[in-house]
């Protein structure tokens, strides 16, 4: 299986927290052709809106758009930039790669360096790598020429192309979560050429999730939907170290994890449940306590609260750029939304 058109148009373009407008660009240029209104909110947000045939309850479908990546807070003498994190980062997993970063004069390219082996002291060799002991070398000649090329607060992404691998996988950065918004934007689709839903079916790709859940409380507020569903990604339990018990297990190809918990609500998961039992959609069950980490944590209490579901892709490597996923499990879990959404009737209530 090939990687959908627009997944890959998403992963090949750089989009961290707060600079989202050129994937969202793409995002919505993909929706128009189906969506009855495309549009995009003050903070960046967008949405593409599938009109429903009768009264039915408005369905929103989230994925957040935006990346993990860093911004410059310093250029030295040498003309080396130094740069903290946006998003969470771990150290290891950014030495020795390859950079891009978004300035006004278009992008620059760098690598993400760190003293080599040789010259490492004993215990900065047992030492885990800091951000704060790395820098991006854009082989500038000294301080003047990096200013020339970089401001302060210019900020980039890990430089990597997607890679398909047997089995239908794919590594790529950005997956968490470019799926979310892919699968907001496939279902929307599926319920469009389907004729529609009872209700309004509002895909949307929301912004600044991995600085605080922003675009999607803001969304959520602005659009006031019946229900929701939130799409992200989880952690995949089929590789080395990972313990069981404390996260439920999700290996690649088990199909979408459809979450409970305190912040999900029980008629949500199980119409989520039972569409995937009669659709024959493979899945897994997930179990949270308190908050989910995902945009379902705002958007289940905007305004006056909002029914909000969870589904969520199994993924390995989360927030590095090898981050592996099954396309099967990215196309099941849109077939499980679109046909949820078709279940909502005119008469679907969601009270506790």
């Amino acid at each position: 299986m090939a990687i959908p058109g627009l997944l890959s148009d998403l992963l090949r373009t750089p989009g961290p927290s707060g600079r989202e407008s050129r994937p969202a660009a793409i995002w919505r240029d993909w929706c128009r052709p189906f969506a009855t209104e495309v549009d995009v909110d003050h903070m960046g947000s967008s949405w593409a809106r599938v009109k429903g045939t009768a009264s039915g309850p408005s369905l929103a479908v989230v994925g957040h758009i935006d990346e993990i990546g860093f911004h410059v807070t310093h250029i030295t003498d040498e003309g080396f930039l130094r740069f903290g994190g946006v998003g969470g980062w771990d150290p290891m997993n950014l030495v020795g790669q390859r950079v891009v970063l978004d300035t006004l004069g278009g992008p620059v390219y760098g690598v993400i360096g760190r003293k080599a082996i040789h010259i490492l002291s004993e215990d900065e060799r047992k030492e885990v790598p800091k951000l704060k002991s790395l820098h991006v070398d854009i082989g500038a000649r000294d301080g003047d020429e990096a200013k020339a090329r970089v401001r302060i607060g210019d900020v980039g992404v890990v430089d990597v192309e997607p890679l398909e691998l047997p089995n239908d996988l794919v590594v790529s950065r950005a997956l968490d979560n470019r799926v979310g918004c892919y699968v907001a934007a496939r279902s929307a689709q599926i319920v469009s050429e389907a004729g529609g839903a009872a209700g309004d079916f509002l895909a949307m790709a929301v912004v600044q999730e991995e600085v605080g859940l922003r675009g999607a409380g803001t969304a959520a507020y602005r659009h006031r939907p019946d229900v929701a569903i939130v799409v992200d990604v989880t952690h995949a339990t089929d590789t080395p170290g990972i313990e069981l018990g404390e996260i439920t297990k999700a290996p690649l190809g088990s199909g979408p994890a459809i979450e409970r918990g305190t912040v999900i609500h029980p008629q949500v998961f199980e119409l989520l449940y039972e569409t995937a039992q009669a659709q024959d959609i493979p899945y897994t069950i997930a179990s949270s306590s308190r908050a989910t980490g995902t945009d379902a944590d705002a958007i289940y209490i905007s305004r006056a609260g909002v029914p909000t579901g969870l589904v969520t892709v199994p993924l390995r490597y989360m927030h590095s750029s090898v981050e592996i996923i099954s396309l099967d499990d990215i196309e099941n879990a849109a077939k499980l939304v679109a046909a949820f959404a078709m279940q909502l009737l005119p008469d679907t209530k969601f009270v506790r």
